[in-house]
């Protein structure tokens, strides 16, 4: 009897639980705050990401990991010894975003959780070619948080990523605390 309950009690969870996998895309807006002596924020970058996600959990609750090509970036504004330097900065990573979320009405979802960045490659761009570059961390640690959408087998997210520690500790030798900030939106499709 107790058996019976247990596999009765398993194929309703089986039943309740869901499994979607598929591709992603997406734009982003995004820039680097900087906190130094001397140095701003400038303008933010437009950028873009693709890959896949899957999804996984029941009615209401869900786990959501994603594994996506990124490119994004921002501007950096110096101004040392008298000289306006300006850095246009463009980063390509894998990022790895594990968001758990809550189901509202059937469509409607909140999502939160961490989100791991492997720098590919950077490139930084400036107006003064004779300072030392930014040496960017090849991994770094962030979160992102925010809701979502489902329509058939369409899923939209609307999306903050924060950082949680430094990109770079310096740039043209003068300390700075260089974190990346995004605006992420993006479409996935529910293959099955």
């Amino acid at each position: 009897m107790l058996i019976g309950c247990l596999i009765a009690v398993s194929i309703v969870q089986t039943q309740a639980q869901e499994f979607s996998i598929g591709p992603k895309l997406g734009i982003s807006q995004a820039d680097i705050s900087v906190n130094g002596n001397g140095f701003s924020t400038g303008d933010s970058k437009l950028g873009y990401h693709l890959g896949l996600f899957a999804r996984l959990g029941g009615n209401s609750i869900f786990l959501q990991p994603e594994i996506l090509y990124t490119n994004t970036g921002g501007e950096i504004q110096s101004s040392q010894n008298q000289t306006q330097v300006n850095y246009s900065v463009s980063f390509n990573r894998i990022d790895v975003p594990v968001l758990f979320g809550f189901k509202l009405a059937r469509f409607f979802r909140i999502q939160a959780g961490p989100a791991l960045s492997f720098l590919i490659s950077s490139e930084v761009d400036t107006n003064n070619a004779t300072v030392p570059m930014p040496d960017y961390n090849r991994a770094t640690m962030g979160y992102q948080a925010g809701i979502g959408v489902d329509i058939a087998n369409m899923i939209l997210d609307f999306k903050y990523e924060g950082p949680l520690g430094k990109q770079a500790s310096s740039i043209a030798g003068f300390a700075t605390d260089q974190r990346q900030n995004q605006l992420i939106l993006s479409l996935g499709i529910r293959l099955f």
